[in-house]
């Protein structure tokens, strides 16, 4: 079978491996697409760290390869593999409460960029007739916009600023709209705030020294029932939420950046807001399907660039020149 291993920075290689051996209560799976995103370059180039070798690709669909395993699934039903798994119990150990609680397929263990997988049942979920492949490989992004919003607790016709005009703060807007409230989208990129509109986020401010005042105007200068902030939107300053929230609200921050993550907590503490944090969508997927499947998301806007997976080395390098051209490209790896 077909394998794509980082064995470095900026070395993608490719090798021919046997089959993984069967294992008792695991699934057997072949890996048909896989999202490639700016995580995944920074893989690539060594501007995010890893253990090598890794097989990278953190967000993968597929079908499941053959029957047994105790699984209910039959053969060729189409499941998304999950990306986070929570890392189970030391044992007698001592527990060091400052270790990471999941490990991330394709990041801190072996992904998806290979043609085929074992993973228990509980580390993948059916996917409806209605979710297509690249609307599935969407669905983490949809799972953690829905975490965000729940740690928001915004109530119908609620404002809340939303910091970070990529796909998770354009989800995170969606969401809030299915949900009755009026996100205000704010970014420094224009364009990106443009394509936003072509989402269907109505309210957008550019993230200059005249932010607060334009979210005031669109809020009766109350400023926002609550603030978010995407950290993996760049370019964002992370006190800007804490500015445009007002007092006693809600903010919540999204995401962990490689280099670490430093805010001030000034504005936070003066306006006694309240501060929750959201690592990754788990135990939200199921919902997230529900929620793709009745149209609760629009991702019809974003133009899908498709490439063999041969060619996985020369997208990755690309990345950053693609990225710059704006935030409506999403781009898949085809296994098949």
């Amino acid at each position: 079978m077909n394998v794509w291993k980082l064995t470095g920075p900026k070395k993608l290689v490719h090798t021919e491996e046997p089959l993984p051996e069967h294992e008792e209560g695991k699934i057997r799976v072949r890996v048909t697409k896989v999202l490639v995103n700016s995580l995944d370059a920074d893989l690539f180039d060594g501007t995010a760290a890893c253990k090598y070798p890794l097989i990278p690709g953190r967000y993968a669909v597929g079908v499941i390869a053959e029957d047994g395993a105790g699984t209910y699934l039959p053969r060729g039903t189409r499941v998304l593999l999950h990306t986070f798994r929570p890392i189970a119990p030391g044992g007698t150990e001592k527990r060091d409460f400052s270790a990471p609680e999941y490990e991330i397929c394709g990041r801190t263990r072996d992904g998806f960029l290979t043609d085929f997988v074992n993973v228990s049942p509980q580390e993948l979920t059916a996917l409806p007739p209605s979710v297509s492949d690249e609307r599935a490989l969407l669905l983490h992004h949809v799972a953690i916009a829905k975490a965000v919003c729940d740690g928001l607790g915004s109530k119908k016709g609620q404002h809340i600023a939303v910091v970070g005009a990529n796909l998770v703060g354009i989800l995170v807007c969606q969401l809030l709209i299915y949900q009755q409230a009026a996100p205000i989208l704010v970014d420094t990129v224009q364009h990106h705030l443009d394509f936003a509109k072509k989402c269907g986020v109505y309210y957008t401010v550019l993230a200059d020294n005249k932010a607060v005042e334009n979210v005031a105007s669109v809020t009766g200068g109350r400023l926002a029932d609550g603030a978010v902030y995407i950290s993996s939107a760049i370019g964002n300053a992370p006190e800007l939420p804490f500015r445009l929230a007002a007092r006693n609200s809600n903010v919540v921050i999204y995401g962990q950046p490689a280099g670490g993550l430093k805010v001030r907590l000034d504005q936070a503490v003066r306006k006694h807001l309240t501060i929750f944090c959201v690592e990754n969508g788990y135990g939200y997927l199921e919902t997230a399907i529900n929620l793709m499947a009745n149209r609760a998301v629009d991702i019809s806007p974003y133009q899908a660039n498709v490439v063999k997976a041969a060619k996985a080395a020369a997208l990755l390098a690309d990345y950053p020149s693609r990225a710059d051209r704006g935030s409506d490209i999403v781009n898949f790896l085809d296994l098949m």
